[in-house]
């Protein structure tokens, strides 16, 4: 996700987390989360098996990571979307800020992120975001978003604001976005792409065909068209994408996906396990086996990304940080080879 400098963090006392601040989301669960869903018949959840179990967060870094995030009020997707690296990340003090609020207008059906009528967006949001990025003396930032269908740019200059603000508190600090698919929404993307973020991420989530029962609000080739007119617009930013295996795709469909991403020049590809976050949301298909994953990261390869993170945990952001580092050493041989 993020790596710091190794330095304290400028936050308030650490105290023992109660139940509830160990997940605040504890007050926002089942139907009042997601409405939408309450309908729908249970998915039992299935056991997990011993390649993607992780530990309960319990480092000191990890209550002082967590306390700073609550001291300036901001929103992280590591919370919001359950993410089972959180205590790894969080005891580096890696968090993943998620801007413009933490409920979502769209409704797909393997996100854990509320869904809703979100509040009006916080312009005081972009500065505090970019100080706890210079608090957490980060090396690199990863911002992300819910959807917000409800703007008329879907929220597109806050981002850009939210870059701007970090480069100016944290101008060491390289951005990583990673952004709605700003469906009808003329203008939006190339206003993020003129504030130059490092990475630009906008992950596919899927396959084609489980888009109408997985992710019904977003359309699969206007997500791929986005990813390519980044590169059109600035060949110098990275462009970054990921999907998530065990929802029933089939591995013909995932190297199609692969040869998509490629088509659109996309540099670096993730690929992590689908974990179902409650019973009202999609059913694991089955659980992929290390193996697979690295059958499928071989491939990817060879098809010619920068990089490639194809594990059961891989996650969007989880190691963004090396990743970065990785893509730009990358590029440069790639460079020097057709020099």
């Amino acid at each position: 996700m993020t790596e710091a400098v190794n330095q304290p963090l400028k936050s308030s006392p650490i105290m023992p987390p109660t139940r509830i601040e160990i997940d605040h989301r504890a007050a926002k669960t089942g139907a009042e989360r997601h409405p939408e869903k309450a309908h729908r018949p249970d998915n039992p959840i299935q056991r997990k098996p011993a390649w993607i179990r992780v530990k309960a967060p319990t480092h000191p870094v990890y209550l002082e990571t967590r306390a700073l995030m609550r001291e300036k009020k901001l929103v992280t997707v590591c919370e919001e979307a359950a993410c089972p690296n959180i205590g790894e990340c969080w005891s580096q003090r890696h968090a993943t800020m998620m801007i413009m609020g933490e409920t979502c207008t769209r409704a797909c059906s393997f996100c854990n992120v509320a869904t809703g009528i979100p509040k009006p967006l916080d312009t005081d949001e972009p500065r505090r975001v970019a100080e706890a990025v210079a608090s957490l003396g980060l090396r690199h930032v990863v911002i992300t978003s819910v959807d917000r269908d409800d703007l008329a740019d879907g929220g597109a200059a806050h981002f850009a604001e939210t870059i701007r603000a970090i480069r100016a508190a944290a101008p060491g600090t390289t951005i990583e976005v990673l952004t709605p698919d700003f469906l009808r929404k003329d203008g939006a993307l190339e206003v993020v792409v003129a504030a130059r973020p490092d990475v630009f991420n906008h992950n596919l989530e899927t396959v084609p065909a489980l888009y109408p029962s997985i992710r019904p609000g977003a359309r699969y080739y206007h997500s791929l068209r986005l990813l390519d007119r980044v590169k059109q617009l600035d060949p110098s930013i990275f462009t970054k994408s990921g999907i998530m295996v065990g929802l029933g795709e089939k591995r013909i469909e995932v190297l199609q996906v692969m040869d998509d991403l490629r088509s659109a020049e996309v540099d670096f590809l993730t690929i992590g396990q689908y974990l179902q976050p409650s019973v009202k949301h999609a059913a694991v298909d089955r659980f992929v086996t290390p193996d697979e994953f690295e059958d499928y990261a071989q491939a990817a390869r060879g098809k010619g990304f920068l990089l490639v993170s194809a594990t059961p945990l891989t996650r969007s952001s989880y190691h963004a940080d090396r990743d970065f580092a990785a893509l730009s050493a990358a590029r440069n041989a790639q460079l020097a080879a057709k020099a």
